[in-house]
């Protein structure tokens, strides 16, 4: 089994933006988990947890890797927490309210159902369909063996995304 990487798919109520991923890894949930619900797996993937206090009601503070500056900081709090099954994280700006949800999928590999939501405009939505599309593409990658160098990023291939997900609206 290879990773499956399903299209994001988006809608927009009242100002609020909510995007929805599923990703079929050949990986088992514990794995998974490790990779979304810690410091060590995130930085591989996503961003540096500078904080995380892994519990509900607990401490975030994620450091975008591909970005400088304040800019690329934001904290929030842990707002759903169930061991090997749920992490959301809930930040101060634009990233929102993100929610991993594992599943296991057959004998060794997991289902991760991902929901964003935020405040923004349809710019916005865009910018953020193709930047989680590029960092399911790093987590399947860091899954592999193969964490994200960060110092080899270039806005090229989110560039591509984002055309992708402007062209079907």
């Amino acid at each position: 089994m290879t990773a499956t990487i399903g299209q994001g798919t988006s809608r927009t109520d009242d100002g609020t933006q909510h995007l929805h991923f599923e990703l079929h890894l050949p990986h088992p949930v514990e794995r998974v988990w490790f990779a979304v619900a810690t410091a060590p797996g995130l930085r591989q993937w996503l961003a540096a947890a500078d904080v995380l206090v892994p519990r509900l009601g607990g401490a975030v503070t994620l450091r975008w890797l591909n970005q400088e500056g304040d800019a690329a900081v934001h904290a929030g709090r842990v707002t759903a927490w169930d061991l090997e099954r749920i992490a959301e994280y809930t930040l101060d700006s634009l990233h929102g309210r993100m929610r991993f949800h594992l599943e296991p999928d057959g004998r060794d590999g997991t289902t991760l159902r991902f929901t964003n939501e935020f405040r923004g405009d349809d710019a916005l939505r865009l910018d953020c369909l193709a930047g989680w599309h590029d960092h399911f593409e790093f987590l399947a990658e860091a899954l592999g063996g193969h964490p994200k160098d960060w110092s080899t990023w270039t806005p090229s291939r989110w560039q591509r995304f984002r055309d992708v997900y402007a062209s079907r609206g």
